[in-house]
């Protein structure tokens, strides 16, 4: 028998949290329920969810700064819930990482159903290690191949100079995770380069011209913040 998936809920309202726990164990998920931001980070270390459902009016550490910590260091689905509607924290929570933002009051069916697309979207990478030696990662249409430096797109190779390659790689092998500029640039040209951060933006735009977005995946911008593979629902 399949292990159950997990569902972590962050809400600070311990009556809605009961609820959306008592719809998700219907479905068959495992769920966790937490009350505050700092809890909530020791229960992702803890619980290890597949999926968490995030408050964004926390006591001490709010939602923005929990999705925050969790992205840096870890690529699960992320659904923000909140009273506020307004665009402007819509689009900072999906700025921020979120694959998804819910306004209270919701309809317990469309919460169910958003956490099982979602979920659908994350999809395994194959990331195939036969050797130490050898790295590569597999989407439609694209291979990112480390071991030999080689790419192929759509059945045919793509000449690359090594630092591009190496900054597909390194997105596409951690999809859907946001990263910044200043990360990007320590782990493909090291803490020793000397530049600034235009440098991944002219490589990217270089991959761009080479590597055109697909059905299911593609480089997008996360305004204000970086870069991210992203792997869409297909």
């Amino acid at each position: 028998m399949a292990a159950k998936q997990k569902i972590l809920i962050v809400d600070d309202d311990n009556n809605i949290a009961e609820l959306i726990s008592l719809y998700l164990t219907k479905e068959c998920f495992d769920t966790m329920i937490v009350n505050d931001g700092e809890e909530a980070l020791r229960a992702f270390e803890q619980y290890m969810p597949n999926l968490l459902l995030l408050d964004l009016m926390l006591p001490g550490i709010d939602g923005y700064q929990v999705c925050r910590e969790i992205r840096a260091k870890a690529n699960i689905p992320i659904i923000m819930l909140s009273a506020k509607g307004e665009i402007f924290d819509k689009v900072l929570g999906l700025e921020l990482g979120a694959d998804d933002y819910m306004i209270k009051p919701f309809d317990s069916k469309e919460l169910v159903a958003r956490v099982k697309a979602v979920l659908r979207r994350y999809q395994p990478v194959k990331i195939e290690e036969v050797s130490p030696d050898l790295k590569c990662v597999r989407y439609p249409d694209l291979t990112v191949n480390l071991s030999n430096y080689s790419v192929i797109y759509r059945g045919e190779s793509v000449d690359m100079p090594p630092k591009e390659l190496e900054l597909l790689y390194f997105l596409a092998a951690s999809p859907n995770q946001v990263f910044t500029r200043e990360q990007l640039l320590d782990h493909i040209w090291g803490y020793e380069y000397i530049g600034d951060t235009r440098t991944v933006d002219v490589h990217v735009k270089r991959l761009r011209e080479k590597i055109k977005d697909h059905d299911s995946w593609g480089l997008s911008t996360v305004w204000g913040i970086g870069y991210k593979f992203e792997v869409k629902n297909i």
